[in-house]
């Protein structure tokens, strides 16, 4: 077999890999980050001191009081993770939770580009293709679609 057809079959195989495929795994890694991170934020139901805390020390994040971004943190990690895990409201849940990227990016660890790029690109990739055939919001919110998005 020529290096030619080796080439052509990788290319075959990759173009294979359902989009729905991409998005829940983008979804889950995504979503994974975020939900862990927000667990370690609370106890039952309740915010930690300890969080708070961070907030008042170490997570500085101009324009926003520190308590109110805690618990909008705290809030967001915890409810946009799932529903992004899940799959329901995922682009507004992917966008959200992009921008809290982009802030955690920008003032709270800028040398943290690196695994901050990934979260980004996995976020990305579900606010430009969508969560996927395996998601609530295509149970619930099924539509035509073209047929190139339907593999």
């Amino acid at each position: 077999m020529s290096i030619k057809a080796l080439v052509d079959r990788g290319i075959a195989l990759a173009d294979a890999v359902p989009d729905s495929l991409v998005s829940l795994i983008a979804r889950l890694a995504a979503g994974g980050v975020f939900w862990r991170s927000g667990q370690t934020k609370i106890e039952g139901f309740h915010i930690k001191d300890s969080t708070l805390f961070l907030f008042h020390e170490e997570y500085m994040v101009p324009l926003l009081p520190p308590d109110f971004a805690a618990y909008l943190t705290t809030f967001s990690e915890n409810v946009f993770s799932v529903l992004l895990i899940v799959g329901l409201a995922s682009r507004l849940s992917a966008a959200w939770l992009l921008a809290m990227t982009a802030v955690i990016q920008a003032f709270v660890y800028p040398g943290g580009w690196p695994d901050h790029i990934l979260w980004a690109t996995a976020l990305l990739v579900v606010i430009s293709r969508g969560p996927g055939t395996l998601s609530l919001d295509h149970l619930l919110f099924r539509r035509p679609q073209v047929a190139a998005f339907t593999r």
